[in-house]
Parts: C-alpha cells; structure tokens; sequence
C-alpha cells in the first residue's frame, strides 16, 4: 500500500540525511522517495520523482542552483504546490524573515530535538504552519503585522545608505568621508539598521545584503 507522504530529504552532511532518514522511517506515512546533497541533485530528484514534501537544508552550497533563498525562490516558481520544510543552524532573524516572505510556513533549526522533524513534515503535508521552539524564538525578533506576516523592517534612507557602502567594502571611516558625516554619525546609523534587521555580527549583515540583493546593488552602483 503505498504512504500518504512523499518526501524528499536534501542536505549536504550524508550523517544528517541518515540521521533523519532513520527517524522519518519510524512514521508509518511517510515514504522517503529520495535524498540530494546539492541543488543540483535536488532539482534532478524533483524532475522525476513525485514529492509532497521536501526537507531541506537552507545553506546547501555546491549546486548550480545555488542554496538558500535563490534556491528557494526557484523551487517555489517551479513547483508551486509543493509543501516545504527548511532545516537551518542560522539563528538570524533576517534570514528567517526571508524563508517566510517565500511562504515556506515550516521552519526547524538544527540546534533543536530532531523529533521536530516528523512534526514538521505533517504540518507542511497539511499546510500548517511550525517553528521549531528555536526557530520560535528568533520569530520573536521579527516585526509582524497583524496576519502574522514578517514585514520588512523600516530603514531610514540614511541607514540603507551606509549599509550598502559597508556591505560593498568601505570602512565606517570611509564611509564618513564619503557621505560628509562624521564617525560616529555612520556609526550610530550602522549599529540602528542593524538593531532593525535583529543582527548582531557584521558577518551576518553580509549574509542578509547577500540575500536580499543588497551587495549585489552596493557592487552594481559602487
């Protein structure tokens, strides 16, 4: 008789898909139809084999389609009515805010009880929504309106500014000389855009530029 849940697992740790494989075969309804380690392999497995719910890690890189929210943001064009579930050790708000604007209700980060994963994947499968309890709490951070949709967070026209020419390269004094502002006026705008996005690290302000286009644009324009 065939299960009622059809899942591919990708993810490129093979430890991580036995892991989860081994606990996703303790469910009775869920059929694990195949497993990728990149994007190339995944968008191969997805082209012949029939899904309904894809597990998949969010930082994947090696594929030529990218990882993260250009793979996203593929899969959901292509495939619309597949139901995902993303796995992620990336505890910054603004990512998490990203995987949400795509409409992907189901997140887990990996710092919590894998038992999470079998609930999330029935939740995906009947369109609900779940946060692992880590995951929850970055959503905590997140500015939502009153649908509970994340909303961009409101940078001043200032802020966006200094970040796009951080982001591109320029230190906060060059960034001063630049703009005809004095240090602590950039930096002050740096650290409230950054307070904003819920990041901490500069090297996360990179990963959000990288992800919402922004360093494209800083390059673009510089």
């Amino acid at each position: 008789m065939q299960k009622m849940i059809r899942v591919i697992i990708a993810d490129d740790h093979p430890t991580v898909i036995l892991g989860i494989s081994h606990l996703l075969a303790e469910a009775q309804e869920i059929d694990i139809v195949g497993t990728a380690s990149n994007s190339t392999e995944l968008t191969k497995l997805l082209e012949t084999r029939q899904c309904d719910v894809l597990l998949s890690d969010y930082a994947m890189p090696g594929g030529i389609y990218g990882d993260g929210v250009a793979l996203l943001t593929f899969i959901r064009r292509r495939y619309p009515k597949l139901k995902t579930v993303i796995m992620t050790m990336i505890d910054n708000p603004s990512v998490l805010r990203s995987i949400l604007k795509l409409n992907i209700k189901c997140v887990l980060s990996k710092s919590d009880d894998p038992s999470h994963v079998i609930c999330a994947v029935f939740a995906a499968f009947l369109g609900k929504e779940y946060l692992s309890p880590a995951a929850n709490q970055i959503s905590k951070l997140l500015n939502l309106d009153s649908d509970g949709k994340s909303r961009e967070p409101q940078l001043t026209k200032r802020e966006v500014e200094v970040i796009r020419l951080f982001v591109s390269g320029l230190t906060v004094n060059e960034i001063a000389a630049s703009l005809l502002r004095s240090k602590q006026t950039v930096s002050s705008q740096k650290a409230s855009a950054m307070k904003k996005l819920g990041i901490q690290r500069d090297a996360d302000l990179y990963k959000y530029a990288m992800e919402t286009g922004l360093l494209a644009f800083s390059t673009s324009s510089n």
